[in-house]
């Protein structure tokens, strides 16, 4: 690799660190002689695949040049930063050199936007029909689609890259207003739509056609900056549950805003995003997909921010007490799921389970349920005490000083900590 290359990389990937659509690891592991893989060298990152294998991807920009101006972004075109921009040719020898070292199982590819959206889309194209096409590499694309780019060159795309993705920047077109008045969302739901409507397409024609190509087999995914303007998580959720409906996306991402810039219209936050509020948004996330709760059941005018002390599992428990307890020997499969401290794979393994007899707590422990916590809305063979005795408030300060003593250690430096 030559030097010009290694320079690019640097400056490319690092902008790119700021997609969280495809998860960072961090990872600092260098490749030893005769291991497989390298967590170390520039712009990899790793993500996960639905049935849990962790893959790593070459993570950069086609290029940090970019005609817009938004006010959170890095790469807007008045920050003073040293910009650099890949050739196709350039892209794709990194990739194939990456791939063949065994550095890599896949590309994901973003740009900021030059000249126009047609003139970047058409350049994102002609990396991955190339990759394709002529070196007939079959590894795991994600593609960005560029806001604004034309319906043909999208789904010419897509016929090339496993997913791709459009970031809906910020949860409200007010708040977009606000930090990137050149932007609206409407540019991000055009092909959001259009994707869809052709991935629908693709589907039904595979019903009468043996033959058909793949369009976009991962499905579509958007991210969202929390944290730059005020929204509500209310606000922030209903957003992502629409999206979800009408486009059936495959993720919505929640990037926590990460300050670079001293405008006067972004807010003073310290040095590092608010990562607690960030993990509450994908756990209520995780719920609304997994746990079959609607979103007004986690968030809605009365509760229209999660609680930072809590997952939103028990905070909606704890605010409706009058579901529980939870009799885990009688109860519906869905019921025993919205206990806290039981997972999906536990609720199903009780559901088997207790065809064989009543459950008591010791089994309950052996399936995997986390009983200290789920001990205050449930009810088993073996019960000790009644739900009713406690009120919501001394739950949740029971639960909280169990989560804190497990970590409480005899020597005294640890026992300062708390």
């Amino acid at each position: 690799m030559s030097e010009r290359i290694r320079e690019k990389l640097s400056i490319l990937a690092d902008a790119a660190k700021y997609d969280v659509s495809c998860s960072s690891s961090g990872s600092n592991r260098k490749n030893e002689k005769g291991g497989l893989g390298n967590g170390h060298t520039s712009g990899i990152c790793h993500t996960y695949t639905e049935d849990g294998r962790c893959v790593s991807l070459l993570k950069i920009l086609l290029t940090n040049h970019c005609i817009f101006d938004c006010a959170y972004c890095v790469s807007r075109k008045s920050n003073d930063i040293e910009r650099a921009a890949f050739t196709v040719e350039e892209v794709v020898e990194l990739t194939m050199n990456f791939y063949r070292r065994n550095y890599i199982e896949g590309l994901f590819l973003s740009s900021g936007i030059f000249k126009n959206a047609d003139f970047t889309m058409e350049r994102l194209l002609k990396v991955v029909k190339k990759l394709r096409l002529e070196e007939r590499y079959n590894g795991y694309i994600h593609l960005k689609t560029i806001p604004g780019a034309s319906e043909e060159l999208i789904r010419e795309a897509g016929m090339y890259a496993d997913r791709m993705s459009i970031n809906l920047e910020m949860p409200t077109e007010s708040g977009l207003k606000l930090l990137a008045p050149e932007k609206s969302h409407k540019e991000v739901i055009q092909p959001l739509a259009y994707v869809q409507r052709q991935i629908i397409q693709f589907k039904e024609e595979k019903k009468l056609i043996k033959s058909v190509p793949k369009f976009v087999p991962a499905g579509q995914s958007t991210q969202m900056v929390i944290g730059a303007t005020p929204e509500t998580d209310k606000e922030i959720m209903h957003t992502a549950n629409e999206f979800y409906r009408n486009f059936g996306l495959r993720r919505v991402y929640y990037s926590g805003y990460v300050p670079i810039s001293n405008d006067n219209r972004l807010p003073i936050i310290g040095s590092q995003p608010p990562l607690i509020r960030e993990n509450r948004l994908y756990q209520t996330d995780w719920l609304m997909r997994f746990y079959g709760f609607h979103v007004n059941e986690l968030l809605n005018d009365a509760n229209p921010h999660l609680d930072i002390d809590i997952d939103p599992k028990l905070s909606w428990a704890l605010r409706n007490l009058q579901f529980f307890p939870v009799d885990i020997n009688v109860a519906s499969y869905k019921m025993i799921m919205r206990v806290p401290g039981i997972g999906i794979n536990s609720a199903k393994k009780i559901v088997q389970a207790r065809q064989y007899g009543k459950l008591r707590i010791d089994q309950l422990q052996k399936i995997g349920v986390a009983y200290n916590r789920a001990k205050h809305f449930i009810k088993c063979a073996d019960s000790p005490y009644q739900l009713k005795e406690y009120q919501s408030t001394q739950i949740k300060s029971f639960i909280l000083a169990e989560s804190q003593s497990k970590y409480l250690k005899n020597d005294t430096s640890q026992l300062i900590l708390f």
